[in-house]
C-alpha cells in the first residue's frame, strides 16, 4: 500500500511538473508579445495569508526575462508616503510599454489589513471603497490591462501552513507579528473582503477568485488563466548562432596563484 502511494504521488508531481513546463513555453511566447506589441500589464495578487500568493509569483516570474517583468512587495509607508494621495506610491511602479507589474499586494491593503487592523481612518477607507473602482477604470481606459487574484484558502489549510512554516527554518521569516495578530480576527477579515468585492467587482476590472486549497492546483489554474486573459500570438524567435572563439595569439593569462579563488567545499 506504501509503495502504491508512492508511485501515485511521484505521477502526480510529474504530470505537475509537465504541465508546469507547457505554461512556461506560453509565458516566455506572451512575454515576448507584450513586448513587441508595447503593451502594459498589470498583475494584482491577493488573499489571506499563507494563501499562495508568493508561490504562484515565483512560478510565473522563473522563466521570464526579469528586466520586462517586474514584481512590486511594497513595505510600510514612510512618514513622507502616508501624506501622499492613497494610490501615489503604487503608480510610480506601473508599467511602460512592452512591461509586466506583479503586485504582490497593492493598493487594496487599505481595504484588507488596514482596515481591519485599524490603520487607517473610517473615512479613508470609505474613500477609497468610492474612488478605486475609478482609478482601475483609469488604468483600463488608458490601455494598462489590469488583472486582478484573490487567493481564497480555508481557515483548517491555513492552519495547517501556518504549522508548517513554525517547524521549517527556510520559512519561518515569513511569519510576521501582524500574521499572529491576523488569525485572530478570521471574521473581520472575511467581512472586510466581502466589502470590497462589493464596491470593486467591477464589469471593466473584475476579480477572479483561485481556489488555494491545492498549491499545485491553484498555480497551474491561475496561470493557465492568466494566458487566457491576454490575447497572443505564437512569436517566432530569431536563430542563434555562436561565433567561433578568436585564436589566442597574443593574450597570456595571469598566473592563476595571482587570483584568490572561493574554497572547493564541495
Amino acid at each position: 500500500m506504501g509503495a502504491s502511494k508512492l508511485k501515485a504521488g511521484k505521477r502526480k508531481n510529474n504530470n505537475y511538473a509537465n504541465v508546469l513546463k507547457g505554461l512556461h513555453k506560453e509565458l516566455v511566447q506572451l512575454q515576448e508579445w507584450i513586448k513587441s506589441k508595447g503593451l502594459k500589464v498589470v498583475i494584482i495578487f491577493e488573499g489571506r495569508d499563507a494563501s499562495g500568493k508568493g508561490g504562484v509569483i515565483k512560478r510565473i516570474t522563473a522563466p521570464l526575462n526579469p528586466r520586462s517583468c517586474k514584481v512590486v512587495a511594497l513595505g510600510i509607508p514612510t512618514e513622507r508616503e502616508k501624506t501622499q494621495w492613497y494610490f501615489q506610491r503604487y503608480v510610480a511602479h506601473l508599467p511602460a510599454a512592452g512591461e509586466m507589474v506583479i503586485f504582490d499586494r497593492s493598493w487594496y491593503n487599505r481595504a484588507g489589513v488596514e482596515k481591519v487592523m485599524g490603520f487607517c481612518t473610517e473615512d479613508e477607507y470609505n474613500e477609497f471603497l468610492r474612488s478605486c473602482p475609478y482609478f482601475e477604470r483609469m488604468l483600463a481606459r488608458s490601455g494598462i490591462i489590469v488583472l486582478k487574484y484573490w487567493f481564497s484558502v480555508s481557515d483548517e489549510e491555513q492552519e495547517k501552513r501556518f504549522k508548517s512554516r513554525i517547524k521549517n527554518p527556510l520559512k519561518q521569516w515569513k511569519f510576521s507579528p501582524m500574521d499572529l495578530v491576523s488569525r485572530s480576527k478570521w471574521l473581520e477579515f472575511s467581512k472586510a473582503k466581502d466589502d470590497m468585492f462589493a464596491h470593486t467587482d467591477t464589469k471593466q476590472v473584475p476579480w477572479f477568485v483561485v481556489n488555494a486549497d491545492n498549491k499545485k492546483k491553484a498555480r497551474l489554474n491561475c496561470i493557465s488563466h492568466i494566458l487566457s486573459q491576454i490575447p497572443y500570438e505564437k512569436m517566432d524567435f530569431p536563430s542563434i548562432k555562436l561565433l567561433p572563439l578568436p585564436r589566442k595569439t597574443s593574450y597570456v593569462r595571469p598566473p592563476m596563484k595571482y587570483q584568490t579563488f572561493v574554497p572547493e567545499k564541495y
